[in-house]
């Protein structure tokens, strides 16, 4: 059940809409099913007689006797509106539980308290089967406002309750960290343009992208720029530096013609300005090589950082956890930008989901984690993609999402755990299409029984509180060929499998052989890049992520100039 607060000063004007036919002629015998006094609260939608203006004048009553007081000045935003919805698939509410749900919400936030006589008036007007919306005049009797200080997160509360009490769908609950919804006009407008998502919600996609690439804010603004949408930014009145900036999608308009500008702390609370120098800080392109002698190299980076993150996210320092979220959202749109197989849109989809995951009431410390950025603001600039190394990326990175989805759920994180594990659905999703292949091409490579036999004793000796548990796993015969090709290239099978054991805890591995298989593909090109030294991030790639209609954005490459997104 979700609840939405705002405000206004059109009395008459929101009654016109609530008992009208609705923009799309949505509204169905919308009448009220309840209100501060049933017998004085006309109803037009039931009795002939009452007329809008009517019901107005009723509920502004004690509108008008301050607006006297005040010489004239009504109080400022009056008019209180919370529409309520239950979610989709939910029963059916009568009126009658719609009523009590009204009642449970303006006694919630302050607006009629149970018993109060000189409560504010209001009604609850019904349209739909899934919602009403309740509409108050927030002047008391005694001619006092009444206390709606923190109103929305009082109404999310209390509906909270009575989905429990109701058997209605629990939704998880907020703490305030999530980015604003796109308003009825929005998604309606984006309707009408035949689009999937509204421009608020693309451009918010498009900046988390372009904020994961680029190594600094004045990158962050020619990127974006780049794929075709505007920027404003806001300067100081003293100091002329950038305080703030707001982006409008192509071709997004109001009736006048002008652009729809959206602030950056409006697409989401860690897209501002001053959240986006915390993990933006200027870095020096000094001597970065324009390609890495090894296309390799970004990409075992990026596996190594992740395993040391997932042993972070068993630590105590909730700042550093944090951080380390935080750089793992970028981690997986740059892994979506670098990867060219069938599952890229898994990680796309991956990448959007943990949008939400990455960011909580914890201040995150950036510096704890900047390793992991580092590595995946270099696998932006990724030139090739290896096929072992990029499935044991993808095994790594699904193996953190888990533990995210567990840290958060352990700090009552509902929604953000949530996300977490719809991020490690579509993970899964991704590794199951990008590793079965592969795993299936192994295993018929697999070495004889004579030489499987010797990697068993070889398993036994390095990891023997494991070993049953990897050969009766399907990916055990995968891991012999993968440990074969190691042995040629000169590696110790045992030595590498007490190695790679060590390294990540195979107890609750569901499949320990396949975690065995990975990170033996990362461990020779590790060893091959340990002794070079890590280059600096320089310029702004590409950016594949596709544009608002109708612009271009040059930065794209040329496969995906003209695909809507």
């Amino acid at each position: 059940m979700v609840p939405d607060v705002s405000t206004g000063s059109d009395t008459r004007g929101l009654i016109v809409y609530l008992f009208g036919p609705g923009r799309r002629d949505e509204h169905t015998d919308p009448h009220i099913v309840a209100a501060w006094d049933m017998a004085g609260a006309p109803d037009p939608g039931r009795t002939p007689e009452a007329s809008y203006t009517l019901l107005a004048r009723r509920l502004d009553h004690h509108v008008d006797l301050r607006t006297r007081e005040l010489g004239g000045k009504k109080p400022p935003q009056h008019v209180w509106h919370c529409p309520v919805r239950t979610a989709p698939g939910d029963c059916y509410l009568t009126d009658a539980e719609w009523a009590e749900v009204a009642r449970r919400i303006v006694h919630a936030v302050g607006i009629a308290p149970e018993g109060d006589e000189k409560a504010c008036r209001w009604i609850a007007v019904r349209h739909a089967d899934d919602h009403i919306h309740i509409m108050a005049t927030t002047v008391r009797a005694d001619g006092r406002r009444p206390r709606t200080h923190r109103d929305g997160q009082r109404a999310q509360a209390e509906c909270r309750k009575i989905e429990a009490e109701f058997g209605l769908r629990r939704l998880k609950s907020g703490d305030l960290t999530a980015p604003r919804t796109p308003t009825g006009a929005e998604r309606a407008k984006a309707e009408r343009q035949g689009q999937t998502v509204t421009a608020r919600q693309w451009l918010r996609e498009q900046a988390y992208a372009v904020a994961a690439a680029v190594r600094n804010e004045a990158d962050y603004f020619t990127a974006l720029q780049s794929l075709g949408i505007k920027v404003k930014t806001r300067l100081g009145p003293q100091t002329g530096d950038v305080i703030g900036y707001s982006l409008a999608a192509p071709g997004d308009t109001n009736a006048a013609g002008e652009p729809v500008w959206y602030s950056g702390s409006k697409l989401a609370p860690d897209l501002s300005i001053n959240r986006l120098r915390e993990r933006l800080p200027d870095q020096e392109v000094a001597d970065r090589p324009e390609r890495m002698a090894d296309p390799n190299t970004p990409w075992w980076r990026v596996e190594n950082a992740l395993s040391t993150a997932s042993a972070i996210l068993g630590s105590d320092d909730d700042s550093a956890v944090q951080g380390h979220l935080d750089a793992f959202g970028d981690t997986l749109h740059n892994m979506a930008r670098a990867t060219h197989g069938q599952y890229r849109q898994e990680l796309v989809s991956a990448a959007r989901a943990f949008n939400r995951a990455r960011r909580s009431t914890i201040r995150a410390d950036h510096q704890a984690a900047a390793a992991l950025r580092q590595a995946a603001k270099e696998l932006a600039y990724a030139s090739g993609e290896p096929g072992g190394l990029a499935i044991a990326v993808l095994f790594a990175a699904l193996h953190l999402a888990r533990a995210a989805a567990k840290w958060h759920e352990q700090r009552g994180h509902e929604q953000q755990a949530a996300a977490a594990e719809e991020t490690l659905r579509h993970l899964q999703a991704g590794y199951q299409q990008a590793a079965e292949p592969v795993l299936a091409e192994l295993a018929r490579r697999a070495p004889s029984a004579t030489t499987a036999s010797r990697f068993e004793q070889d398993l036994r000796a390095a990891l023997p509180y494991h070993a049953d548990r990897v050969l009766a796993d399907p990916a055990w015969a995968a891991l012999t060929t993968t440990l074969a090709r190691a042995k040629t290239a000169g590696h110790n099978p045992r030595h590498l499998l007490a190695e790679v054991g060590s390294e990540r805890e195979l107890d609750s591995a569901e499949h320990p052989a396949e975690v065995l298989t990975w990170r033996i593909a990362a461990q020779p090109n590790r060893r091959t890049q340990a002794a070079r030294s890590r280059s600096t991030i320089s310029g702004v790639s590409s950016v594949s992520a596709a544009p608002h209609p109708p612009a271009t954005p040059v930065a794209m490459r040329l496969e995906e100039r003209g695909r809507h997104r």
